[in-house]
Formats: C-alpha cells, structure tokens, sequence
C-alpha cells in the first residue's frame, strides 16, 4: 500500500507561483452554469441579498486528489522501465544517441537549464536515446554535473520523460557521459 507523502515548502511555493495568476472559469459549479446560461434570458435577477446567501448555503465542490503516477527512480545500473532486452542495449551502447548535449564547462544552474529545454526538445522531435555529456570532474572530486545530473532527472518535470540512465561507454565518454532513453509522446 503507498503512503501518501507530504507536500514541501519547496513544491508548494512551486505550485503558488504557477496557479498564482489562475482565474476560474465559472463562479459555480457546472450543472448549475448550464442551467443558469439556459434560464437566464427568461427569469428576473435575483436581489443581491438572495443570491449571496444562496452561493453561501451551497456546498463546496469535492474535487478528488490527483495523484502523480509514480515512476521507479532513476540511477544507472537500475532499469525498472525496461525490458531485459532493451535495458541490455542501453548498456552496451547498442542504442545509438539521436541527439547528444555537451554541459561540462557549464555552471550548475545554466547546466540544469540546458538538460531541461535539450530533453524537452528531443521529445518533442521524437527522439528516444540521447547521450548528456557531463565531463568527470575532477580526480578528488568527481564532478558536480556528473552527480547532479541523475538527481535532476529524478525530478519533474524531467522525471516523466525519462524511462531509463545508464553510464555511457567508453567510446562515448565513459564515466563522463549517460544515456538516456526517452519516453514516447503520447
């Protein structure tokens, strides 16, 4: 049985910003617009008075809770959006990159930006495996692109559009690249 999870200060700050600015279409739920437009030309408008309390005795609206489909998280090496066949292509490199995206020499947030609008676009052109070059970083370190990129992925909206990570061969850069495979549109 799934636990429900809390919302944090960070998503809900998230979901302000983007609904801020939303108005409703209706004042009221929408049979009862249906038929208010419908008998509005023939009946008298209510006094204020009336009306008022009429929209104050009337209950809220249930709306359902919609959940988000919750994917497996993404690391490489964990394939649980694929099958054994294509996860095994993926691995070996069989899946040959459509599209590839070169971050290393990128700051995080201008990197972060970049993977957002790259995996966006390969979507939308339909392209399914990709190659993100992150670079390795350095020895003591070992990156910071290379660390964040498969924590970026994990969050929306990337996580919806990536089925699976895995670590690129050598041949297209090793420890300093990943495949992606992408969802299809639907």
């Amino acid at each position: 049985m799934a636990h429900k999870r809390s919302v944090s200060r960070e998503e809900e700050s998230l979901w302000r910003q983007v609904t801020g600015d939303v108005e409703p279409i209706f004042s009221q739920p929408l049979k009862e617009a249906k038929t208010r437009r419908a008998t509005v030309k023939t009946e008298k408008p209510k006094p204020a008075k009336a009306k008022a309390a009429t929209v104050a005795a009337r209950p809220a609206p249930r709306v359902a809770p919609v959940r988000a489909k919750q994917h497996p998280e993404l690391a490489p090496g964990k394939t649980a959006g694929l099958d054994k066949r294509n996860a095994q292509r993926l691995k070996r490199g069989q899946l040959r990159p459509e599209a590839r995206v070169d971050l290393h020499g990128m700051t995080q947030s201008q990197a972060h930006s970049e993977l957002n609008s790259f995996i966006a676009e390969c979507r939308m052109a339909e392209r399914r495996a990709v190659l993100v070059i992150t670079g390795k970083g350095s020895v003591r370190e070992g990156g910071v692109l290379r660390r964040m990129v498969p924590r970026w992925l994990n969050q929306p909206p990337l996580r919806e559009m990536v089925i699976a990570i895995e670590q690129a061969t050598p041949r297209d850069g090793g420890d300093g690249a990943y495949y992606l495979l992408l969802r299809r549109r639907r």
